[in-house]
């Protein structure tokens, strides 16, 4: 495994699992002088036990050498980070560097598969790179089998996957690559090298695009009076749309989904199309991150100069420590831009959020964060809070006003406490028109 990011830990730990033996790589010295002390650089649930397993079982290990981690390998994966460019396109300079690595190291026939997400076209051009970077000519094969694991469930995404795609120019390395992931009994798709580099992007694509419909929808059943939990509950009956994905909420981060979105319209513009669709997928997702610093605004009475503003999570999503692209964090810069003061409390993301954003006061529970807090953000669904004393909460803020920003309370509970409640799509329970009554009724 080149990389000991979130890829290639989770797929290296669980490949380790099954009973293979597995070598990770990374440039990064401080992460594997971690991982060879028995810690983890990320949280995942499950991760570290499995890692800590597999090391003591002698399956696993760790290295910044290119000679030790490929010596014997008949299969070598790259797992390094392709971040956003300047203009949305995937940065490839760690793939390129990976590629030339392994293609001076390498003395031996093997197969390399691109685990990380990379535009169509990688990999044709890693081909290139290994085949002119090599001392002398070695047989190899490129295999594209991109990564489909949800950070916070990413064990059991691998164990149990929806599927496996493999697209490479040599079907007999496609389908060995095959043989080892059959054991996890998924269908196979086995295709050409940038149909598989695709159906990645297409598939991250459509699921934001989801997420941002229903952030749309949320929006107009706030004015409308409508509430979105409902409308995507009946909407998720139909077989022809299903129930996933149709969670309102403060807008999808992470290092998926925005990255994605983007590097698949840089690709479309690049080649002289218009992505009008998944322009607009982007647009609502950043929208949709500035009506929760709208609606705190508003009910704090017009100004957030000196107030002070509560954030329970800070992690993009539940279950990691993952920060990045985090709506909260958006919110909270612009919280803190508006002269708020900002506490905020997550279980395990604080040291990230409080690198990326110095300015925020951290506390060590969520009762410590409400106090003498003016209104209080839910941004995060983490279970905790889902159990927390909200009546406890309540007294202990300065002004009891809580923006729910994963629908995750009932709103008449905890306006019956005495809570300012606002939900978001959640129109009915007291924030469009039906909280006045019908304007075009009589």
């Amino acid at each position: 495994m080149i990389g000991s990011g979130y890829v290639g830990l989770v797929t290296g730990a669980c490949f380790a699992d099954l009973g293979n033996n597995v070598s990770l790589v990374d440039i990064d010295e401080r992460k594997i002088d971690m991982l060879q002390n028995g810690k983890m650089p990320i949280y995942e649930p499950g991760l570290a036990e499995m890692a800590q397993r597999n090391t003591l079982a002698g399956r696993m290990n760790f290295t910044t050498s290119y000679d030790c981690g490929l010596q014997g390998a008949e299969f070598v994966f790259i797992c390094v980070g392709t971040p956003s460019g300047v203009d949305g396109e995937a940065d490839l300079q760690y793939v390129r560097s990976a590629a030339r690595s392994i293609a001076e190291t390498m003395d031996h026939s093997m197969i390399i598969i691109n685990k990380s997400t990379v535009p169509v076209g990688t990999g044709d051009w890693t081909t290139e790179i290994i085949e002119r970077n090599q001392p002398q000519p070695i047989d190899f094969a490129v295999v594209s089998c991109p990564e489909f694991l949800r950070e916070g469930s990413a064990i059991p995404d691998f164990m149990q996957p929806d599927r496996t795609v493999l697209g490479s120019t040599d079907p007999a390395a496609a389908e060995t690559v095959a043989e080892l992931y059959a054991h996890l009994d998924a269908p196979t798709v086995i295709t050409d090298l940038r149909t598989a580099e695709m159906i990645k992007y297409a598939s991250n694509a459509f699921l934001a695009t989801r997420i941002s419909f229903i952030n749309e929808i949320s929006i107009i059943c706030e004015r409308l009076g409508a509430d979105v939990e409902e409308v995507a509950r009946g909407m998720g009956f139909d077989k022809r749309i299903g129930p996933h994905f149709l969670q309102a909420g403060v807008g999808f981060g992470g290092s998926c989904f925005p990255k994605d979105v983007k590097a698949l319209a840089n690709m479309a513009q690049t080649h002289g199309m218009h992505p009008q669709l998944l322009n607009a997928v982007m647009e609502i997702n950043a929208f949709q991150r500035r009506q929760i610093t709208l609606k705190a605004r508003e009910m704090l009475g017009g100004s957030l100069n000196g107030k002070t503003v509560a954030i329970l999570g800070l992690a993009f999503k539940q279950n990691t420590d993952d920060t990045r692209e985090s709506p909260s964090l958006t919110v909270a810069r612009s919280l803190l831009n508006q002269g708020a003061v900002v506490k905020a409390y997550d279980p395990v993301a604080m040291e990230n959020a409080c690198a990326e954003v110095p300015a925020l006061t951290p506390c060590e529970n969520p009762y410590k964060a409400a106090e003498d807090a003016e209104a209080l953000l839910v941004l995060t669904p983490w279970n905790e809070f889902k159990q927390l004393n909200m009546k406890r909460i309540r007294q202990l803020m300065r002004r009891p006003i809580l923006i729910d920003g994963r629908n995750m309370y009932n709103p008449e509970e905890l306006r019956a406490l005495g809570f300012e409640y606002r939900g978001v799509g959640r129109g009915y329970n007291g924030e469009g028109l039906a909280a006045g009554g019908n304007d075009q009724a009589d």
